[in-house]
């Protein structure tokens, strides 16, 4: 029996394939525990429509992190710290510091999980922040520390 699995399945195969498991294992276990329904006609064009839904919004939200890229590489946004000895920042410029600021300067949400510092800032200047806005698309955010 043909069978669209709605759950992964170990040793099976994963959401949304289509297996061919025997009658009794479809019958007894996949579909009461609701990990799988009977393959027909109309499930069968069901999973097609869901499939192409979903393409469709991968590829949206692709396009709108391509767009926040776009934005954000023009921009620079300012972090101010105090003063220590030498020139240099009193503690570190964090990535939540930097998230907050980009919040209120430029009224952009970026997730501070997102950010990819090589290391923390410890002095004043200009530094280029990675940020993975996407999978496949990294952004990179120009941060200005100056003080305060």
């Amino acid at each position: 029996m043909k069978v669209i699995l709605l759950a992964d399945v170990k040793s099976l195969g994963k959401k949304g394939e289509v297996v061919n498991v025997s009658d009794a294992y479809a019958r007894n276990q996949l579909i009461p525990k609701k990990l799988g329904v009977e393959a027909n006609s109309k499930t069968l064009n069901d999973l097609k429509l869901q499939n192409k839904h979903a393409d469709k919004v991968a590829e949206e939200n692709y396009q709108a992190a391509l767009k926040l890229a776009d934005e954000i590489k023009d921009k620079t946004v300012e972090v101010k710290m105090k003063a220590g000895e030498g020139g240099r920042t009193f503690g570190s410029v964090s990535t939540k510091e930097i998230s907050q600021a980009t919040h209120d300067q430029l009224g952009l949400e970026l997730d501070k999980k997102k950010m990819q510092l090589k290391e923390a800032i410890r002095s004043f200047g200009v530094y280029e922040v990675p940020v993975k806005v996407h999978p496949k698309v990294t952004a990179t955010l120009r941060v200005k520390v100056t003080e305060e």
